[in-house]
């Protein structure tokens, strides 16, 4: 509340285009979603981000864990993955225009490709930094390897899935809307492309403040929600 009175204050002191007021901003929020723009535009962004994210997790986790826990590939894979995190998201994204088009399939596999080397490399550490004692103790009572998945391993590297998911998400959405303000017809990117060609501060603030409210909502509903329950493997009922 804090920051929007201040905002206010600034907005109807300096009396410029440039700094709408949040009244004006809300105002246009509501016209967005009254003509269903806002919605449109924002569950397109929604869905990439979500199958993004979706795919990233999940590559990313089985790599990283492979690397962690065999030397050999991790000494092969490892200059691999020091180029990619290397590589300005940007010019993935144009290399995949180019390549596949201006299509669906090319932005989503740029996110991907833009995400999936911090998902690597924080679920290679959490590989790296398991505790061998868990593995001692599954060979002593001869879990199977279904049960070692799910009572030992993955339990371990809870935290790591956790923090590749949050800097994921955070790094996911960002990268979304490039990839829609250089080459997509719809999503908040390319509403933030139309609103500043027109010069319009508004409605640039409008979709942005929508969506992140919406991102702030996965990280208090859910994220947040499951960094308090991760300990929970510890506890005898604690299941797969």
């Amino acid at each position: 509340m804090a920051a929007l009175l201040i905002w206010q204050l600034t907005a109807l002191q300096l009396n410029s285009l440039l700094l709408p007021s949040p009244v004006e901003v809300i105002d246009a929020i509501g016209r967005e979603y009254a003509n269903g723009q806002l919605t449109e535009h924002i569950g397109a962004t929604l869905v990439r981000v979500v199958i993004s994210f979706t795919i990233a997790m999940i590559v990313g986790s089985i790599i990283g864990i492979a690397m962690g826990l065999l030397p050999t590939f991790n000494r092969l894979a490892d200059p691999l993955l020091v180029l990619f995190l290397n590589i300005p998201a940007l010019v993935v994204i144009l290399l995949f225009y180019l390549w596949i088009g201006l299509s669906e399939t090319a932005a989503i596999a740029a996110v991907v490709l833009n995400k999936l080397p911090n998902v690597i490399v924080t679920l290679r550490q959490g590989t790296l930094h398991l505790d061998p004692g868990f593995n001692q103790l599954a060979k002593v009572y001869r879990l199977t390897p279904w049960s070692q998945l799910c009572k030992v391993l993955l339990p371990q590297l809870t935290p790591y899935f956790l923090i590749a998911a949050r800097s994921g998400l955070a790094l996911i959405w960002k990268i979304v809307l490039v990839v829609e303000l250089l080459g997509r017809s719809d999503g908040v990117g390319f509403q933030l492309h139309l609103a500043f060609q027109m010069f319009d501060v508004i409605t640039i603030l409008a979709y942005s403040l929508s969506f992140i409210v919406i991102v702030q909502l996965i990280e208090w509903g859910i994220l947040q929600q499951w960094e308090r329950r991760q300990q929970r493997w510890q506890q005898p009922e604690a299941g797969c």
